[in-house]
């Protein structure tokens, strides 16, 4: 798969599943915008760097107006942006709460409603937003987090029918666990052949993002 030419925005790109993803877009051919809470705007090899808290309004509307400004329109976007923690209903207090709504619902949102003008109006777009398996087939201990990415999955359900026939379309990777380093180091005594390859995302999400895939909308792809 290709994405020659395209301006693709990958929020949370610095973090260890987009330490993957970005490189895998780059190498597809595409002008990628890489954005993170915590790093400075650089020019990087195959895109642009970008800072911006993808939890605040402002700051999304601001990134979004940038990157047209500066790359003069954005054809995908791609949602990394996540966060994690265990915890019964019992034993989750409402900082944690509202903290795992804000990671891996909120973001989303914001990210979404700030892009979706533009690429309506251009009557083309790919948006994608990685979920976890967990939000369709639960466990226990992770209340919020679990909540939280089935929000998501909802999200992208009612987005989906909200677009049908525009031209933009959104979809969702629901991977298992990652096989990442930190993974790996907090759960020593885990088989990890069975988790979600970072490889394996990053080609189904260029898979999604591509003209092939056109005609998807509202998927759920599992991943691992």
């Amino acid at each position: 798969m290709r994405a020659d030419g395209n301006v693709v925005l990958i929020a949370g790109g610095r973090g260890a599943l987009g330490q993957t993803v970005v490189p895998s877009f780059v190498a597809a051919g595409a002008w990628v915008i890489t954005v993170d809470q915590h790093l400075p705007p650089v020019q990087a090899e195959g895109g642009t760097e970008m800072k911006a808290d993808l939890t605040d309004e402002a700051d999304v509307r601001r990134l979004v107006d940038e990157v047209i400004r500066t790359a003069g329109h954005i054809d995908t976007v791609i949602n990394l942006v996540g966060g994690f923690a265990i915890g019964r209903v019992v034993e989750t207090d409402v900082s944690l709460w509202h903290r795992m709504l804000t990671m891996n619902l909120t973001a989303a949102f914001l990210l979404s409603r700030a892009v979706l003008p533009h690429m309506l109006e251009r009557r083309t777009g790919r948006i994608v937003h990685v979920a976890a398996r967990a939000a369709l087939e639960p466990f226990p201990g992770a209340a919020a987090y679990i909540v939280s990415k089935s929000g998501l999955v909802a999200l992208i359900r009612a987005l989906s029918l909200e677009l049908a026939g525009s031209g933009v379309t959104v979809n969702g990777v629901l991977p298992t666990t990652i096989d990442t380093p930190a993974n790996r180091s907090s759960m020593p005594d885990v088989d990890p052949s069975k988790w979600a390859r970072p490889e394996s995302i990053a080609q189904t999400l260029i898979f999604l993002t591509s003209k092939e895939a056109s005609q998807i909308n509202g998927a759920l792809i599992p991943v691992g």
